[in-house]
C-alpha cells in the first residue's frame, strides 16, 4: 500500500493542529508555510476532515482551524481513512465493502491480503496525535542534548 499526498500531507496539517492546540485557531495559511504545504490542497484536505469531524472551522478575521477532538482521541488511521479511503491492500478485503470475486471462497493470497490490511491498521489505529507530539518532544530534547557551539 502506497499513502498518496493527501494522506501524508493531511497527518502532517493534522499533527501541525495538534502543536498549536491551545493557541486559538490556526490559519490555512500558517500550516502551509510551516509545513510547506500548497494552501489550495490544504483547502481539499482540510475540507475532508471537517466533514468528519476530525477538525472545525471558526470564521471570522481571526478564523481558521482547530482540532476536532483531543490529541488523544484522534488517530493517525483515522485520517488516513478519511483522506485515502480504506486501508486495504486489495479491493477484496477493503475494511468497508469488500469486492468479492468468483474465487474468495478458497483464494490462498486472500488470507495474505487480509493481514497485511490487519497489521497496518493495527499501526495506524495504535498512534494518536498526542503520541506525535510525545515523540516530537523527544527528538527535539535528542536534538537539544547534541548542540554544541564553536
Amino acid at each position: 500500500m502506497k499513502l498518496s499526498t493527501k494522506g501524508r500531507y493531511g497527518v502532517r496539517a493534522m499533527f501541525d493542529l495538534a502543536q498549536h492546540m491551545g493557541e486559538g485557531p490556526v490559519s490555512l495559511k500558517s500550516i502551509s508555510e510551516r509545513q510547506g504545504i500548497s494552501e489550495h490542497y490544504l483547502e481539499q484536505l482540510i475540507a475532508g476532515l471537517r466533514k468528519a469531524g476530525l477538525v472545525k472551522s471558526v470564521r471570522g478575521a481571526q478564523g481558521g482551524y482547530l482540532l476536532g477532538r483531543e490529541p488523544d482521541k484522534i488517530k493517525v488511521g483515522d485520517i488516513i481513512r478519511v483522506l485515502e479511503g480504506p486501508i486495504a491492500p486489495t479491493e477484496c478485503v477493503s475494511e468497508e465493502d469488500p469486492e468479492c470475486c468468483t474465487k474468495s471462497e478458497y483464494c490462498v493470497t486472500r488470507t495474505i491480503w487480509e493481514k497485511v490490511r490487519d497489521s497496518i491498521a493495527e499501526v495506524l489505529d495504535s498512534i494518536t496525535l498526542e503520541t506525535m507530539l510525545e515523540d516530537a518532544q523527544k527528538f527535539e530534547s535528542e536534538r537539544s542534548l547534541y548542540m554544541y557551539y564553536i
